[in-house]
């Protein structure tokens, strides 16, 4: 399976499933939720929440409606209100990977699940999720894109993939 880091709006992306960085309500506010939301439109924040909550470090699929996808893979790396951990940024990473391999994905666009709002830091969360892609072997899935918003965050990930690649 091929990955790499992408620079970039995940909500301009295009592939078979992109992935939110959700927390355990399924709620979507602001960062990689808030982004998706306002793309996708008010619809995938009520899917979301209706299919919540999880537990930490599981995933819940939605349709990706107005997103250039058809499907959004919530993934849960943070307790509502809380700070995500290195354990439920594995199983997130872990889980997601798997439901996008059982829904025939070939595509997957993942941000740096539990970094951001949730607290974590960005390089070893991005080594934790590169080290589960590496680590997965799909049927289905081909091509992993870790996507990074800003130039700053772009050279922490694109650093931590070359690494672990």
């Amino acid at each position: 399976m091929h990955f790499e880091a992408v620079q970039g709006d995940i909500a301009a992306q295009e592939a078979d499933a992109l992935v939110n960085a959700a927390n355990t309500s399924l709620r979507m506010g602001s960062g990689v939720a808030g982004a998706l939301r306002r793309a996708a439109g008010d619809e995938l924040n009520e899917e979301a929440v209706a299919k919540g909550p999880v537990d930490l470090g599981g995933v819940a699929t939605t349709e990706a409606y107005e997103l250039n996808a058809e499907y959004v893979i919530h993934a849960a790396a943070m307790p509502a209100g809380g700070q995500a951990t290195a354990d439920s940024i594995r199983a997130a990473t872990w889980n997601t990977l798997e439901e996008a391999d059982a829904l025939d994905c070939e595509s997957l666009v993942f941000p740096a699940l539990g970094t951001g709002v949730a607290g974590f830091s960005l390089r070893e969360g991005a080594r934790i999720i590169c080290e589960e892609i590496k680590a997965f072997a799909p049927a289905t899935l081909r091509d992993v894109h870790v996507i990074a918003y800003s130039d700053e965050d772009y050279e922490t990930i694109q650093s931590v993939v070359e690494s672990v690649r």
